[in-house]
C-alpha cells in the first residue's frame, strides 16, 4: 500500500494532541469458548498488498541484527492451565478484550498507533511478520517499551495452511529467530498467516518451532480493505465483546485514527484492552 508520509505525519500530530481519556485498568482471563481449527479460514478472502508481498530473502541473505538489552520484553503472567492450544477468545465473564495487530507496514503509522492506544492506557498485542523485522528492527523495541505483546505472524505473510510441513516450519522458525536475536525471546503467541484459524499441520510445525499455542481471533473488521475510520469503529464497537481478540493491522493509517474512537468506545462498555497473555492468564 502507498501512505503518503504528509498524511501520516498529520494523523500522527492530530493523535499526539488527544488527551488521555484515563488508564484502561490490566486483568487477567481464561479459556477459549470451544471454537477450534475447524472454523471458517479467510484465506481465500481478497487480500490488500501488504499481504501479497514477495517472500524476503532468506536469512543467510537478510541483516542479523544484534540484541538490544532495552527490548527485553517484560515477564510474562503465567497462562491458564486450560488454555487450549488455539485460542479463539478469554473468558466471557469478565470485562476484558485483546486488541491484537498483524504487525507490518509503515513504521510512522505503527508508531502513532502505539501512541494513541498508550495514550489511554491501552496495551495491544503484536504479531509480527518476519520481513518487516528485517526492515525496521526498531519497532521490536518500540512495542515492548509501550508495554505491549510481541509475537510471530511468519516470515513472508504467505498461506502458511496450504505449504508443506518443512515450508510451513520454516517460515515460523524465521520469524522467530528473528524475534529472539531483537529482544531475546520468541514471544508466546503465533499468529497464522492469509488463515483466521491454524491447520493441524501448522498448529504442529508451531509446536516444534516452541509455540504451545496458537493466537487467532473472533472479531474480524476488516481493516485491511480501508473501509475508513468511522466503519472500522462502527465494526469493532459492533462485534466485540468481553473476551473477545479483535484482529487489525498496523499498517493503515484508517486504523489509527479510529482507535481512539474504539477505545473511547470500549471503556464506555466497560471494557478494557489488555495483551493476549493477561487475557489468558
Amino acid at each position: 500500500m502507498t501512505v503518503d508520509r504528509r498524511s501520516v505525519l498529520r494523523s500522527a500530530s492530530r493523535l499526539a494532541a488527544l488527551s488521555a481519556a484515563g488508564g484502561l485498568a490490566v486483568a487477567c482471563g481464561g479459556p477459549s469458548d470451544g471454537h477450534g481449527a475447524h472454523g471458517p479460514s479467510v484465506a481465500a478472502r481478497p487480500q490488500p498488498e501488504h499481504l501479497t508481498e514477495s517472500p524476503s530473502p532468506s536469512p543467510s541473505a537478510s541483516a542479523s541484527p544484534s540484541p538490544s538489552p532495552s527490548a527485553t520484553p517484560f515477564a510474562l503472567p503465567p497462562l491458564a492451565a486450560d488454555t487450549p492450544q488455539e485460542v479463539v477468545t478469554g473468558p466471557r465473564s469478565r470485562p476484558q478484550l485483546a486488541l491484537t495487530f498483524h504487525g507490518q507496514g509503515d513504521p510512522a503509522i505503527a508508531t502513532a498507533l502505539l501512541e494513541a492506544a498508550e495514550q489511554r492506557g491501552a496495551r495491544l498485542t503484536v504479531l509480527a511478520v518476519g520481513s518487516w523485522l528485517d526492515e525496521q528492527p526498531q519497532i521490536a523495541q518500540r512495542i515492548l517499551s509501550g508495554g505491549h505483546e510481541l509475537g510471530n505472524h511468519t516470515q513472508n505473510h504467505l498461506d502458511i495452511c496450504s505449504m508443506r510441513p518443512e515450508q510451513a516450519h520454516e517460515e515460523i522458525a524465521q520469524c522467530a529467530q528473528r524475534l529472539q536475536r531483537l529482544t531475546g525471546s520468541i514471544g508466546r503467541w503465533f499468529r497464522p498467516s492469509a488463515a483466521q484459524y491454524a491447520n493441524a499441520m501448522v498448529k504442529e510445525q508451531a509446536q516444534q518451532v516452541g509455540y504451545a499455542h496458537v493466537l487467532s481471533f473472533d472479531v474480524d473488521p476488516r481493516d485491511y480493505a480501508d473501509p475508513g475510520a468511522d466503519a472500522v469503529t462502527r465494526r469493532v464497537l459492533k462485534s466485540a465483546a468481553a473476551g473477545s481478540v479483535v484482529a487489525l493491522h498496523m499498517g493503515h493509517p484508517g486504523t489509527v485514527t479510529a482507535l481512539p474512537a474504539i477505545l473511547d468506545g470500549l471503556a464506555g462498555q466497560g471494557l478494557h484492552a489488555v495483551t493476549a497473555s493477561e487475557l489468558c492468564a
